[in-house]
């Protein structure tokens, strides 16, 4: 995709956000209004009052994921597609950031919600769906014929947004897991001030119930202990002869320069703060919302092999324990209830591996590929491909919906494996993700689609694990997220962009087809 200098538009609607209803927690970001207790029911969890009006219990906006519709949009209306869907993201933020500022006001009127958040939001979504709808037959195309009904936003309650008890193996979307011989033990760390997720208390004495440092989130039953889960990782598919067994390595760090931004230059180029989320950057040097694929070959890269430029990112891991973090008082920080003291992975492994079924063909240059989903609280679990494990149990069990509580001597790990099947021919598509797909349950690519070296990532963390005491959760630590995320675990996801010099990516497929382990 090419250079896209258009800046974000202002919202239609102002932010709603009144400043008497936003708490300051010990300098450590904004704490929102309590979403379930009353301004009269202070010192009191959700449940003690069983005639608390309906609406209270309204955790936060559930919105169609317009982008996820978009499959044919021609190239020439995508720089001005990709900034509208980024105006829809915005207005979301700015809707849920005025559900958690009004609690009182659902409290007193179980219409609130509707007259006041989502009926305007729904209006103002409208008018960026017509202007989607004229940037793509303006240039020839053909919008949806259903694109208004995506207008209409719902209120999620607190049960809906629950993390679930039925976990997913680690081979969900064709995903390859990480052999156990790569594990890495260690003693975790005591360091950080433990705070009470769950109870974070303003100056008016309510208890913040949804959990969370800035009280969007995450909550007790985000968190499972990972040895009480039964082990849910399936097998590999059978290799046949002709398979792609090599792997291919690259040793690009773990960000320790701290290069950090809320861009996102695959679904918002041009717009500043399109991912509403901190980013951890490694590989490229240069990459934010206004770099192009010039950019990306003029950039220094972290990786060793200074061939690969490519970009590898994902959402930072935070401690929520009350630090002051830079970003706390910014957008895509505290500002938008993305807290507490980031996390850098103890190891960041990259690495490319070939297919059971076959050879592989070489990567595209700049080929963009995202993986998971950040908005899976809202559109299910379709396109979630998260993983979340503690060394020493990465062969038995991957969660999907929950964090782990890791054993002492046991530390989180992250992992994602990437779409391995590609369509041959382009390098994104309007949704980013429909020219990529992932291999069947033997391994095999489907409908025309070519096998290519599959990306896997291994992201290692110390982290002090969290309790659960009374229902809540203390020592909390979540993924940066869109806000009416809430922070849940299966939101995770990872993004790349493919830039290779000196034949790199022919090296890789290479490598990865003769069977050869290289680095």
């Amino acid at each position: 995709m090419g250079r896209n200098t258009r800046k974000r538009r202002t919202p239609l609607a102002t932010k709603a956000i009144a400043a008497s209803a936003a708490l300051a927690l010990g300098g450590g970001g904004l704490v929102w209004a309590n979403f379930y207790a009353s301004a009269h029911e202070s010192n009191r969890s959700w449940g003690g009052n069983q005639t608390k009006a309906a609406s209270a219990q309204v955790a936060t906006i559930s919105c169609p994921d317009v982008g996820q519709k978009l499959t044919n949009v021609p190239y020439r209306a995508r720089g001005e597609v990709a900034g509208e869907l980024s105006t829809l993201d915005r207005q979301i933020t700015d809707a849920y950031q005025r559900l958690a500022t009004t609690r009182d006001a659902q409290t007193r009127d179980t219409s609130f919600v509707q007259n006041s958040i989502l009926q305007p939001l729904q209006d103002r979504r409208k008018a960026i769906l017509d202007r989607i709808r004229l940037e793509i037959t303006r240039v020839g195309g053909t919008a949806p014929g259903d694109l208004n009904t995506l207008a209409t936003c719902t209120a999620q309650s607190a049960d809906q947004t629950t993390g679930g008890q039925q976990q997913n193996g680690g081979q969900q979307q064709g995903g390859e897991q990480q052999n156990g011989d790569q594990q890495q033990g260690g003693q975790q760390q005591d360091g950080g001030q433990q705070q009470d997720g769950g109870q974070q208390q303003g100056d008016n004495g309510q208890q913040q119930n949804n959990g969370g440092q800035a009280g969007n989130g995450p909550a007790a039953a985000d968190f499972v202990d990972i040895t009480k889960v039964q082990a849910n990782v399936k097998a590999k598919p059978r290799k046949s002869r002709n398979a792609s067994t090599g792997t291919f390595t690259t040793r690009c760090g773990v960000n320790a320069n701290k290069n950090f931004n809320t861009d996102n230059v695959i679904v918002a180029p041009g717009v500043t703060n399109g991912a509403h989320h901190t980013h951890d950057y490694v590989g490229n040097q240069k990459i934010n919302a206004f770099s192009s694929n010039d950019n990306f070959l003029q950039g220094a890269s972290s990786c060793r092999n200074k061939n690969d430029r490519s970009a590898y990112y994902w959402p930072v891991l935070r401690l929520q324990d009350g630090t002051q973090e830079f970003d706390q008082n910014r957008d895509g920080g505290g500002k938008e209830g993305n807290v507490g003291k980031i996390l850098t992975a103890q190891q960041a492994q990259i690495k490319y591996v070939g297919s059971p079924r076959g050879k592989v063909v070489a990567m595209p240059q700049f080929l963009r590929i995202i993986t998971g989903d950040a908005k899976t609280t809202t559109n299910g679990l379709a396109n979630a491909n998260a993983h979340w494990s503690c060394t020493g149990f990465e062969n038995k069990v991957q969660l999907t919906e929950q964090y782990p509580i890791c054993p002492q001597g046991s530390k989180v790990v992250r992992s994602f494996a990437f779409q391995s099947c590609w369509d041959g021919q382009n390098a994104d598509s309007a949704n980013h993700r429909t020219h990529v797909a992932f291999a069947d349950a033997n391994g095999n690519c489907q409908n025309g689609f070519k096998a290519i070296p599959q990306l896997t990532m291994r992201l290692v963390y110390d982290v002090p694990p969290p309790t659960i005491q009374n229902g809540q959760v203390k020592n909390a630590y979540a993924v940066d997220g869109f806000p009416e995320q809430l922070h849940k675990a299966a939101t995770d996801h990872d993004d790349f962009i493919s830039v290779t010099t000196g034949g790199l990516a022919n090296k890789i497929a290479n490598c990865v087809n003769r069977g050869q382990n290289c680095a």
